[in-house]
């Protein structure tokens, strides 16, 4: 993701029809790799036990909305000049694109309010079209609604060093060492590793080292019971946004894609082959697409 290019055409954001039927023949070595992956998601469908607790942060309505108090969750008051540096534009309302970043989340929220969701999935079809600004970018966007938490998660745990910008690190200058792939390999608790940046109503869980059998660690039992817990502990306020890796580089948002509720795609302008995005459309088949949206415009 090129954290230089802010430019959010919403009107590119497209509400797809669901079922649009468009077969393609993948590598058959993808294939096998999504086929299984799948199948152990599907076997890992029991609970284990809770992997918040305790609480590493309480929230509580009040009059001018929701308030919250980190107990575990580490704060890092990062300085405005460095959020704006890294692109983190949702806080600046005289950049243009917050304006397009809020008709975006108001088009999410909106969206997820209709199919009673409170978790999305932001993945593109290659690597470096926009998702993890975007991500970012909309999360900080709903964490200001009055009503809102967001929480953040680094799911992308393949090659984050190459292709991926470390949310903590590159956007929010907060040097971690561990993170999500350490949760999954036991060698961590989820609140010891969350992160609110000074920003109210955000936390950030970071990705931590990358994994070379992520697929295998994001269809496990173990991630899927984090999902779960995190989408059922905080249902009033909380959403909850993964950013996940690229469509057409590993099997891991296909398998992610089973645990959330909703998906938004995010397409880089005059980038993303036709052809990407049709073998992109047809890994989500039959998953709750919300729409795309085209990034990096040229004004």
């Amino acid at each position: 993701m090129d954290k230089n290019s802010t430019q959010i055409n919403t009107s590119g954001f497209t509400f797809l029809k669901s079922g649009e039927g468009i077969r393609l023949l993948h590598e058959e070595l993808y294939m096998s790799k999504l086929k299984k992956a799948l199948e152990k998601a599907k076997e890992a469908r029991e609970a284990v036990p809770s992997t918040l607790a305790p609480h590493a942060e309480k929230a509580r309505m009040g009059h001018n909305g929701v308030h919250v108090t980190y107990s575990r969750t580490k704060v890092v008051n990062v300085d405005p000049r460095i959020l704006r540096k890294n692109k983190v534009v949702s806080l600046f309302h005289e950049n243009e694109t917050t304006d397009q970043l809020n008709i975006l989340r108001t088009q999410i929220l909106n969206k997820l309010k209709e199919i009673g969701g409170n978790s999305l999935l932001v993945t593109s079809a290659n690597p470096s079209e926009g998702k993890t600004f975007t991500t970012i970018n909309l999360g900080v966007s709903i964490a200001q609604e009055l009503d809102r938490t967001v929480l953040l998660v680094d799911a992308d745990l393949r090659h984050p060093s190459i292709h991926h910008y470390d949310f903590a690190n590159d956007f929010f200058g907060v040097h971690i060492t561990k993170g999500l792939s350490d949760y999954l390999l036991g060698q961590v608790d989820i609140p010891d590793l969350l992160i609110n940046p000074g920003i109210q109503k955000l936390t950030i869980l970071p990705g931590g080292r990358p994994l070379p059998n992520s697929s295998e660690l994001i269809a496990s039992s173990r991630m899927q019971s984090l999902v779960k817990e995190m989408k059922s502990r905080y249902t009033g306020d909380r959403i909850i946004i993964f950013d996940s890796p690229s469509l057409l580089v590993c099997t891991d948002p296909v398998v992610l894609s089973q645990f959330v509720d909703a998906i938004l795609l995010v397409v880089e302008a005059e980038r993303t082959s036709p052809n990407d995005i049709k073998r992109a459309m047809e890994l989500l088949k039959g998953k709750h697409l919300v729409g795309t949206i085209l990034n990096k415009v040229t004004p």
